[in-house]
């Protein structure tokens, strides 16, 4: 796949980026050297390679599932001007 001038412009007019004429040749070089390198990766013959979350083995660390309150109930409603039972007090505003 390779990039065009025109790909270029509107790729930087999607990103919000200002791009001069004289830029879009280079950004063009570039955006073609990564499509190429990931057309290059797509060729690894990764067949019985499993998924890894780090490249040194290790298990994930774990909590129990439990449900709670998170045990500071009072701390988050503390600076509310208006509570009840732990749940913040707002004035009704639909009829």
């Amino acid at each position: 796949m390779s990039v065009d001038a025109a790909t270029v412009r509107r790729i930087a007019h999607l990103a919000r980026i200002a791009v001069t004429e004289a830029e879009v040749p280079h950004l063009q070089g570039e955006l073609n050297a990564m499509l190429a390198f990931v057309e290059q990766l797509s060729e690894v013959d990764v067949e019985g390679v499993d998924p890894m979350t780090s490249v040194t083995p290790m298990e994930m660390k774990k909590r129990p599932d439990v449900v709670n309150d998170g045990e500071i109930a009072d701390a988050v409603v503390a600076n509310a001007p208006e509570t009840q039972d732990h749940f913040f007090l707002v004035p009704k505003v639909v009829e």
